[in-house]
Formats: structure tokens, C-alpha cells, sequence
């Protein structure tokens, strides 16, 4: 895991922008704290931050190899979890490695094989390599987007970094947000490749974006194809286990201190136990599990649309089963309306595109963890994976012609179109921007010969949520942990996990008539019956009032503000309102409308973006 970027510019000697670049490459010292690095050669420039994770001394960058034909360079961030096979077959290549690092073995295969590396990788993972022989830049991103990377073109070259921070350092690039960006901001699509910043874009998860002085291409290694699925319904339980149990165990491997996240649902308790029984027959060692919760959240729960239940008794549950080392890390209302914690949290992800408490509790359980221990494994993605969210299941959802968790979210939240001042809101013609990109979205799926109506409906669901949902989830995770320094591997977005079960009928996803039926069934063995048995509940949410009281204090503040520039988008209006609703009527939609504004306030302090609203 590390933060990564770079400068290339065709028309300069970048050696002497060594000021430019380390600015560039101290923007995310959060994501590489034991190390930083930079690399300049005639056009080129690389910059790197460490989180030492494998191989502690032999890991630094960026690492470099020279050949007769000159010198190849390469900043790395991520993960190769079968860089043992891959260094194998190298070394039987003729390659020699100086380190234990799959940095240095990922370098080499790009020696060997060019781009097309990229096909022969199993890990998370954003590199860039600079290849002087070509006077080209490869930059590669993972299959499922677990790793964030991003670029800008410059009118000589391309700027470049695993968060736009990195790019913004740098005085080519455009502080502007346009219209389309802030549709984007606000849609909750997840378009591939939109960064939302005008003139930058995302590398697209599967993707090689390829540099040189003839401009940009793209190059697709990746995509969810559509296969026919002949195992049976034991066959394909059985097929899950193994390939969940080679999965934790490659994602196991670790040179520091190891950890996995435990919420009580299936995915992160099946997950954990899993770990715990690989751990403990493997080495002896004994897994250590972590999980958020908020003070009288327990005892006071009310269950409402949707959670039906308290995660705690069933986080406990999990530990005792699976003998874990288990820590509570239990936060207040103040801890999540702090100020100081949602401008961490902003300037984590760059943009005011966040959950509200649910994004500042997922912070402050990682500052927390990363006290003692360095990586962290996640259920992340299993949802998503298996077909475990409620409108998976709602008959409205599934027939509707839109992202079916806009369905949800609009049934169980409301909707909260009246945050924004009325020209806005027409310019944006936010639901006209979400049914393009619906119908981009579901426009190259393919049908299997012979697939029903309903079966090819729940194909399509389960594409949605693979190529847009979970990457908003991914992004979301992984700019809150390395915030503070903390590697979380995602198992279930293992591509050959996601490949197979992507594959597997609806009616063997859901045998049972519940949801996750196969990874029920496959991790059935290692589950307490608590959790077994237990309806899908998601991420948690505080219910104190507290918090709703804390918000509305901080959108006073704001209001006092008259001149601010969130008021270009906010209705002045709307906002007064919302902050004289005594606590017991405040709705959902509300709620999130509050920290929408206060998110998108602090954003403006912070970036000072140029908007441009025509």
C-alpha cells in the first residue's frame, strides 16, 4: 500500500522540478508514513509514499532497473497476492531479484511481459512505470477499482496520483468543478473514469492508460463477461469455499500486524472466521478483530427499515466462536459531529461526496485500529458480490428502469432535491443525468443464450452493482484508511470470486429464497447459528440525537455566513428550516441534507474550487 505520483511533460527536463514534485508526493505522506522517494530522469518524474507492508527494508521507492536500452522506473501502491507464483516463473525466466517485495517482482514482469503484466496479476493495485527505452508512461489500475488513480493531460504530457490531491499540488492543474461535475458529485452513479475535478479522469478499473509523445490511449485487460454456469448448487457451494479459503489465506500474508474488521453480518463474520482458523492452524497466531459501535447504541437500538438489529450481540457471538482477540471501538455523538473529524474526512476523499457520521465513524474506527495493527481485512464487497442488499429483493427495484439503489435510498431515506437553491437544481436536471448514465450503464451487457426475462434482470442488477455501486463503497474505504496509515484488503473482490459467483444463476444465488444463499452455505461450518441466521443489516448508523443537535449547531455557524460560497449552491431557505426541526421530527432525508451542506462548506474552505454553473 502506498500513495503514488508523478509528471510527465515531453517539452521540459523535469530534474530541475524537483519543488513541484516533492509538493505533489507530501500531499499524501498519510498514505505512506515509513517512506518517501522521488525519481527524475529527463521527461519523467516519479514520486512515492511508503506504508511499509512486505519485505520492510527491501521495499523502497520508486525502484528502478537498468537495461542497455536505459532505465525503467515504477511507483507502485497496492498488492500482488500471487507475486510468489509470478517471482517463480520469473526466476525460471532468467530474472534476479535483489528484495522479497512484489514491487520488485511486479517491475520485472512488466520487463517480460510489457502491459500486458497487467492480465497475469491477482492483487489491489495502481502502478505507473516509466519506461525510458520508449519514453513512455504505463499506468495500470486493478480489475474491481480497489486502488484509486487518477490523471490530468497537460498540453505536453499528464500529470498523475492516487488521489487528485496529488495532481492539484501541481500549478498545471484546474481547481474547476463545472455543472457535469457536480452532477456527478450528486447523482450517486459512479460514471467510470469521471473524477468529477474538470480535465482529470479516473484510470477505469481494469484498464492501461498508455503515455507517450503521440498523446493517450486506453486499453481494456478486464471486464465482467457473461460465461455459462454448469456447476450444480453443492458444486458451486463448494467452489465458494475453496475459493474463499485460498483467498484469505493469500490476503493473509503480511510483514506487520494483521487485523479484520467484524460487524456481526455474514460477510465480515464468515470472513474473520475463516482467518482465525487459517491463522491459528497455520502458525499458531491468533486473529485480532475490530468492531465500531456507539455509546448506548446497544442498549438503546430501535429498529427501524433498515436495521432490524444491533450489531454488537452478534460481533460478540463471532468473537467467542472464532476465539478472537476482539476490540469494541465505541464512539460518541461529539466524536462524530466533530469539525475537525469531517474536514479529515473531506480532505481524505477530496470531494464532499461522503455519508455523513457513517464516513466518520469508518475514520475513526481505522485511527483507532491502526494503534495496533498495520492491515486490515474487509467483507467489504460480498454484498455486492452475492446479491445481499434488501432492494436485491424489492419488486419495485427490480422492475424499475434506474440504478435500483436509487430506489432504495428514495423508499427508506426520502429525498433531499430541496438542499439546493432552485437554478441550480434546474440546471442540473439531476434525474435526466442519471437516466443517461443508466442507460450507458446497462447498454453492454451481455445476455446468456437462452436466459430468461427475470434471470437477465437480476444479471443486470448484479452488473450495476459490480461496476458502479461498489466503487463508490471501495473509494470510500480506502481514502479513509490510508488516511491514517492502515492497508484494508477487500477478499470478496477477489476477480475470481467475482467472475464465478457474477456468472452463477439468480435462483442458485438466492436457493433458499434469502439473500447471500451461497456464501450462507459455503462458510455454514465457521458461523455461530446467531449470524447464520441474522437478516442482512448495513453499515452502521448513530441514533443518538445528540448527533442531529451537534448538526444543527454547526449549520448555524454556517448561516452566520452569509458571503459563503456554499450558498451559490445551497437554498439559503431550505437551510433556516431544517435547523429549527425539533430533533424528534427530523427525517432521514434531513438529516443527510444537513451534512450534505456542512461536507460541501468545508470542501469550498478547503479547495477553493471554481465553479462554473452555465
Amino acid at each position: 500500500m502506498c500513495g503514488i505520483t508523478g509528471w510527465v511533460s515531453y517539452d521540459r527536463n523535469l530534474v530541475s522540478e524537483r519543488a513541484t514534485v516533492d509538493a505533489m508526493t507530501e500531499t499524501m505522506s498519510c498514505r505512506g508514513p515509513d517512506d518517501t522517494g522521488i525519481w527524475a530522469e529527463g521527461p519523467a518524474a516519479l514520486g512515492h509514499r511508503r506504508l511499509a507492508i512486505i519485505d520492510l527494508p527491501g521495499g523502497t521507492q520508486p525502484m528502478t532497473v537498468e537495461t542497455p536500452e536505459g532505465s525503467v522506473a515504477m511507483v507502485y501502491s497496492g498488492e500482488t497476492y500471487n507475486y510468489t507464483e509470478l517471482r517463480r516463473e520469473l526466476s525460471g525466466r532468467g530474472h534476479r531479484f535483489t528484495t522479497d517485495s512484489d514491487t520488485e517482482v511486479v517491475l520485472h514482469a512488466y520487463l517480460e511481459w510489457g502491459p500486458a503484466l497487467a492480465e497475469r496479476l491477482n492483487g489491489m493495485y495502481a502502478f505507473a512505470i516509466w519506461d525510458s527505452r520508449t519514453k513512455q508512461l504505463v499506468m495500470v489500475r486493478d480489475r474491481m477499482g480497489i486502488k484509486p488513480f487518477y490523471y490530468a493531460e497537460t498540453a505536453d504530457g499528464v500529470l498523475f496520483g492516487s488521489e487528485p490531491k496529488a495532481i492539484l499540488a501541481n500549478p498545471l492543474a484546474r481547481r474547476e468543478v463545472t455543472l457535469d461535475g457536480l452532477r456527478e458529485l450528486f447523482a450517486f452513479v459512479k460514471t467510470p473514469g469521471h473524477a468529477v475535478w474538470e480535465g482529470m479522469r479516473e484510470v477505469e478499473p481494469g484498464t492501461v492508460v498508455t503515455v507517450d509523445t503521440n498523446g493517450i490511449r486506453t486499453h481494456v485487460y478486464w471486464t465482467l463477461e457473461t460465461r455459462a454456469h454448469t456447476d450444480s448448487k453443492d458444486e458451486t457451494i463448494a467452489h465458494v469455499r475453496e475459493l474463499m479459503d485460498d483467498i484469505v489465506r493469500r490476503q493473509l500474508v503480511s510483514d506487520v500486524p494483521r487485523c479484520t474488521l467484524l460487524s456481526g453480518g455474514l460477510d465480515s463474520s464468515a470472513m474473520t472466521a475463516l482467518a482465525a482458523n487459517q491463522l491459528r492452524e497455520g502458525t499458531g497466531e491468533t486473529v485480532r478483530s475490530f468492531a465500531v459501535d456507539f455509546v448506548g447504541q446497544a442498549e438503546n437500538f430501535v429498529a427501524d427499515e433498515l436495521r432490524g438489529t444491533p450489531d454488537t450481540p452478534f460481533v460478540h457471538d463471532v468473537a467467542r466462536a472464532s476465539a478472537t482477540d476482539h476490540q469494541d471501538i465505541v464512539l460518541s455523538s461529539d466524536d462524530l459531529a466533530d469539525p475537525e473529524v469531517r474536514s479529515r474526512v473531506i480532505r481524505a476523499r477530496d470531494l464532499p461526496a461522503g455519508l455523513g457520521d457513517m464516513d466518520a465513524s469508518l475514520y475513526l474506527l481505522f485511527k483507532a485500529i491502526r494503534r495496533h495493527s498495520t492491515v486490515a481485512l474487509s467483507g467489504e464487497s460480498a454484498d455486492e458480490v452475492f446479491g445481499g442488499y434488501k432492494h436485491f429483493f424489492d419488486e419495485d427495484a427490480r422492475k424499475g428502469q434506474t440504478f435500483p439503489w436509487l430506489v432504495q435510498f428514495a423508499q427508506t431515506m426520502g429525498e433531499d432535491d430541496n438542499v439546493l437553491n432552485g437554478s441550480v437544481s434546474r440546471a442540473l436536471d439531476l434525474p435526466g443525468y442519471t437516466r443517461d448514465s443508466y442507460a450507458t450503464a446497462t447498454s453492454g451487457i451481455q445476455r446468456l443464450e437462452g436466459e430468461s426475462d427475470f434471470e437477465y434482470r437480476m444479471r443486470v442488477i448484479c452488473y450495476l452493482h459490480l461496476t458502479r455501486f461498489v466503487r463508490v463503497l471501495l473509494d470510500r474505504k480506502d481514502r479513509a484508511s490510508m488516511a491514517v496509515g492502515l492497508e484494508v484488503r477487500v477478499p470478496f473482490c477477489d476477480h475470481r470470486l467475482v467472475e464465478y459467483v457474477y456468472n452463477t444463476p439468480w435462483s442458485l444465488k438466492s436457493f433458499d429464497g434469502r439473500e447471500k444463499s451461497l456464501l450462507r452455505e459455503a462458510t455454514a461450518d465457521v458461523l455461530p447459528r446467531s449470524v447464520y441466521d441474522r437478516v442482512k443489516s448495513p453499515y452502521p448508523s448513530t441514533q443518538d440525537p445528540k448527533y442531529h443537535t451537534a448538526l444543527q449547531e454547526n449549520v448555524k455557524d454556517l448561516l452566520a455566513k452569509p458571503s459563503h460560497q456554499v450558498f451559490d449552491l445551497v437554498s439559503r431557505d431550505w437551510l433556516e428550516s431544517a435547523v429549527k426541526v425539533e430533533t424528534p421530527q427530523i427525517t432521514q432525508a434531513s438529516r443527510r441534507g444537513l451534512e450534505r451542506v456542512l461536507d460541501l462548506a468545508l470542501w469550498m474552505d478547503m479547495y477553493a474550487p471554481t465553479l462554473t454553473l452555465a
